[in-house]
C-alpha cells in the first residue's frame, strides 16, 4: 500500500488554507502590530483607511474587546492556570461580558467607562468552564464549570487535527485506494455528530467525510459516499470506519464555478455596470467604530464570535420632537438549525447547529467589494481570540452601506381636482448593516436594513453548494420505483439531499425603555353577520389578548387564524391613547415536520413554535444553549419558556425563527443562487403619524446628469 504522505500534504494545505481565511491577520512593518482595512468611507474620511488595532481602546460599554484586552486576557488566565501555557487549557470563546443592561441604558458619552470584563469558555480535563475575567484588576472573578450536556464551540483546530486523523487508519487508506482516488487530491471535512445517545456519551466525537479535488476546486459536488469515520477528538482516535464499497464517484465537469476558470458560454446579453451614486457622500457616519448614525437612527454594531454580527441599542427620533426613543436592546441570529432529511448510516446525524458548534464569526470571510457590498459601503473589522488566546483581526466583516433600487416610501396621486396636479411620491432610502459567513458548504448572508419610516427589516439569504450524495444512477428513468428517499436527482451520480434551513433571531426589544413591555396578541376574528342587519354575511373583527405567561407566548403561525404580534409599553401613550408599540410581521416560513422525539428535534426545540416571548435573563441568549456541541437538549429555548413566568409589564425578550424547507433541483447545481427569508420589525402606534410625512423628494439638480444611451 502507498503510503499516503500525499493525502496528508493535500490535508494540511486545505487546513492551513482555512484557518488563514478565517482567521485573517496583517502584520505592520515594525514588530508584529495588528492592522486590518476599512475600505469605503463616511463623511469625513479616507475611502481606504488603515485601522491600527494595536492601538484601539473601547469607547462605548458595548464595544468588542479589542487586541489589546484580548492579549491581557491571555496573560491573566496564563497565570491563573498553567494550563492555558501548556495548551492542555484552549479557549473555545472568548467575549465581552457585557455590563448589566442598566447600567448600558444609563451610560452616556464621556461618561467612564463601566468595568470591562471578559466572558471567556475554556475546556480542559474533560469540562467545559465559564470563566469571566476582569481587566481592571487583571484577575478571574469567577470560574463555574457547566454542569449541563454538550461541549464548547469547537475550534478550527479541533477540526483540522480531527480531519487528519483517519489517515492514521490502514483500513481507511485502503478504502481510499479502493476506490482510485489520489491521496494528492483528498479532501476530508468533519460533519457534526449531533447527539444520538451511548457511543457518543464521555468524549467529544465527531465525523470525517472526504470527497476528492481532482479536476475542480468544488469538491463538495464530488463525494466519496459509502466511506464514513468517527474520530474521538480529544484522543485523535478512530472509533470506528463505515465502508459500503466504492460507490461511483460524481464527474468533476461542470462543476468549477471561479469566474476566471469558467469556460461555458453565458446565452444573455450583458449586464452593464450598475453603481449607487452620491455626490456629497453617504448620509451616514460611524462614530468611535461602532456607533451608526442615520437620518432618524442611531444604533452599535460589532462582531461577534458565535452570532456573527451584533446589533444594539436601536434608537430612533420621534418625527413630532426630536426625541430619541428606544427600539430594540440587542438583536441577533442566536442559532441555525440545519436537519437533513436521510436516515442512512452515513447521513442520519447531519443536522448542524452553525452557531453553537462552529460559530458564525470564525467562518466569515473578507466581503468582496462591488460584489457583497456596494462601491460606497463601509467596511468594519472583526477582533476574535484564537484558541491559544491570541488576538485575531477578520479584515472586512461587516458592511455598512445605503440602498437605493428605485423602491417609494410613500406616494399618492389625485384625479379628481381638475385645477390642479396633485402628484406627490418620496424615494425609499435604506441603510444596510451586512455580513456573510461560509459554514462549510453554504453560506449565509444577513442583512439587517433600517428605514426612515422605524422599520427594520431582517433577511436571511442562502447560497453556496449544496450537500450532496453519491449514486450510482445517472437518470431518473434508471430509478425505476428505486427514487431514492434522501432526495431528487440533479446531476449525474449526485442526489440533492433534501434539508431544512432554520434562524432563530434574539430580538430585546425595549420599546420606551427596558421595562414595562409586553406582548399583545391582535386576533382577526370572522364574525357573522345577523340575517336582515346587513347585505354582508361576514366579516373580521379586531379583538386583542395580552399574553401574561411565557406559555401564553409559544405561537406557531397559521394563515387561517390569523394573528398580529405586538410588543407594546402601556405606559407610552400615542396623542389618541394607544399604547407605543411595534409589531413583527413574518415573511415566507416553514415549520420543522420532525417528531419531537427524534434527537435532532431534541436539540432544535427552538423550532417547534415560530414565535416566543421570554422575560429577559442575561444567561438565556443561546437558543440551544451555551454549549450546543453534542447537547442533549436540556438547555433550550423551549426548557426555559415552559417554565411559564410571567412576562406581562416586564423586561422581556422576542425570539423569531425563520425557515424554509430544501428541496434540490438542477439550477442549484454546481453552486446555488441565492434563496431569501426574512422578517419585519414595524413601529405599530409608535408614532403620532407617517413619520416620514416631511421627508424630500429627489430633483433633477440634486443628482449628477447621467443620459440613456440613444436606442439604435
Amino acid at each position: 500500500m502507498a503510503e499516503p504522505s500525499f493525502a496528508r500534504l493535500s490535508l494540511l494545505f486545505f487546513g492551513f488554507l482555512l484557518i488563514f481565511a478565517t482567521y485573517s491577520w496583517v502584520f505592520g512593518p515594525d514588530s508584529g502590530i495588528l492592522f486590518g482595512t476599512r475600505v469605503g468611507k463616511t463623511l469625513g474620511s479616507d475611502p481606504r483607511v488603515r485601522v491600527d488595532h494595536s492601538t484601539e481602546k473601547p469607547r462605548h460599554p458595548l464595544d468588542p474587546l479589542t487586541v489589546r484586552e484580548i492579549e491581557r486576557v491571555r496573560t491573566i488566565l496564563s497565570g491563573y492556570d498553567p494550563g492555558f501555557g501548556s495548551g492542555s487549557a484552549t479557549i473555545h470563546s472568548m467575549a465581552l461580558d457585557e455590563p448589566e443592561k442598566r447600567r448600558v441604558v444609563k451610560w452616556k458619552k464621556g461618561n467612564k467607562l463601566p468595568s470591562r470584563r471578559a466572558a471567556v469558555v475554556a475546556y480542559w480535563g474533560g469540562q467545559a468552564h465559564e470563566i469571566t475575567v476582569d481587566l481592571d484588576s487583571a484577575r478571574v472573578v469567577s470560574d463555574l464549570v457547566n454542569r449541563t450536556s454538550g461541549y464548547p464551540i469547537l475550534t478550527l483546530n479541533d477540526v483540522f487535527a480531527a480531519s487528519q486523523v483517519p489517515l492514521k487508519s490502514v483500513e481507511f487508506n485502503r478504502s481510499i485506494e479502493a476506490r482510485g482516488v489520489k491521496f494528492s487530491d483528498l479532501v476530508c471535512i468533519t460533519p457534526f455528530a449531533g447527539w444520538f445517545g451511548p457511543e457518543e456519551e464521555g468524549r467529544r466525537v465527531i465525523r470525517v467525510q472526504c470527497y476528492t479535488l481532482q479536476g475542480t476546486t468544488n469538491y463538495f459536488m464530488r463525494p466519496l459516499e459509502g466511506l464514513y469515520v468517527m474520530v474521538d477528538m480529544d484522543k485523535l482516535e478512530v472509533i470506528k470506519i463505515i465502508d459500503k464499497g466504492p460507490i461511483t464517484i460524481p464527474k468533476a465537469s461542470g462543476t468549477e464555478y471561479r469566474f476566471g476558470v469558467q469556460n461555458k458560454p453565458v446565452h444573455m446579453d450583458p449586464i452593464n455596470p450598475i453603481s449607487m451614486e452620491q455626490p456629497d457622500g453617504p448620509s451616514f457616519r460611524v462614530e468611535d467604530g461602532h456607533l451608526v448614525n442615520w437620518a432618524n437612527w442611531q444604533f452599535h454594531i460589532k462582531a461577534d464570535q458565535r452570532a456573527g454580527m451584533i446589533i444594539s441599542q436601536a434608537t430612533v427620533r420621534d418625527s413630532e420632537t426630536g426625541e430619541p426613543r428606544s427600539v430594540m436592546y440587542k438583536g441577533f441570529p442566536s442559532e441555525l438549525f440545519v436537519p437533513y432529511m436521510d436516515p442512512e448510516e452515513g447521513w442520519y446525524y447531519k443536522g448542524y447547529m452553525d452557531a453553537g458548534e462552529l460559530g458564525l464569526g470564525p467562518t466569515a470571510m473578507p466581503l468582496v467589494p462591488l460584489n457583497d457590498c456596494p462601491r460606497n459601503a463601509y467596511y468594519i473589522d472583526g477582533v476574535f481570540a484564537s484558541p491559544d488566546g491570541k488576538a485575531i483581526v477578520q479584515p472586512n466583516m461587516i458592511c455598512l452601506f445605503e440602498r437605493y433600487a428605485g423602491d417609494i416610501s410613500w406616494r399618492h396621486t389625485e384625479i379628481l381636482f381638475s385645477d390642479a396636479d396633485v402628484r406627490e411620491s418620496r424615494p425609499k432610502v435604506t441603510l444596510v448593516a451586512r455580513m456573510a459567513t461560509s459554514v462549510g458548504n453554504y453560506d449565509y448572508i444577513f442583512d439587517w436594513e433600517f428605514q426612515t419610516d422605524g422599520l427594520i427589516r431582517v433577511t436571511v439569504a442562502a447560497s453556496g453548494m449544496l450537500m450532496v450524495k453519491g449514486t450510482p444512477y445517472e437518470n431518473v428513468d434508471d430509478l425505476g420505483d428505486k427514487e431514492d428517499d434522501a432526495g431528487p436527482l440533479i446531476s449525474e451520480n449526485v442526489i440533492g439531499v433534501v434539508h431544512d434551513h432554520f434562524i432563530t433571531f434574539h430580538l430585546d426589544m425595549d420599546i420606551d425603555g427596558p421595562t414595562n413591555n409586553s406582548l399583545v396578541k391582535v386576533h382577526l376574528e370572522k364574525k357573522r353577520v345577523p340575517t336582515g342587519k346587513s347585505p354582508r354575511k361576514s366579516y373580521l373583527k379586531v379583538k386583542k389578548y395580552i399574553a401574561k405567561t411565557e406559555k401564553d407566548a409559544q405561537i406557531k403561525l397559521s394563515l387561517y387564524d390569523p394573528y398580529e404580534f405586538h410588543i407594546v409599553n402601556p405606559n407610552r401613550k400615542s396623542r389618541v391613547g394607544n399604547p407605543a408599540g411595534y409589531r413583527i410581521i413574518p415573511g415566507g416560513n416553514a415549520a420543522s415536520l420532525l417528531d419531537r422525539d427524534d434527537p435532532p428535534q431534541i436539540r432544535g426545540a427552538f423550532t417547534n413554535n415560530q414565535i416566543w416571548v421570554t422575560p429577559y435573563n442575561r444567561s438565556e441568549q443561546y437558543a440551544g444553549g451555551i454549549l450546543m456541541y453534542q447537547s442533549h437538549g436540556d438547555d433550550t429555548l423551549q426548557v426555559w419558556s415552559d417554565r411559564d413566568r410571567p412576562i406581562e409589564n416586564k423586561d422581556i425578550v422576542l425570539w423569531y425563527t425563520l425557515g424554509f424547507h430544501h428541496v434540490p433541483c438542477q439550477e442549484d447545481y454546481p453552486v446555488m443562487p441565492t434563496v431569501a427569508a426574512s422578517f419585519e420589525l414595524k413601529p405599530a402606534n409608535f408614532f403620532d403619524s407617517n413619520p416620514i410625512l416631511g421627508l424630500a423628494p429627489f430633483f433633477d439638480k440634486d443628482l449628477p446628469v447621467c443620459k440613456p444611451l440613444a436606442s439604435s
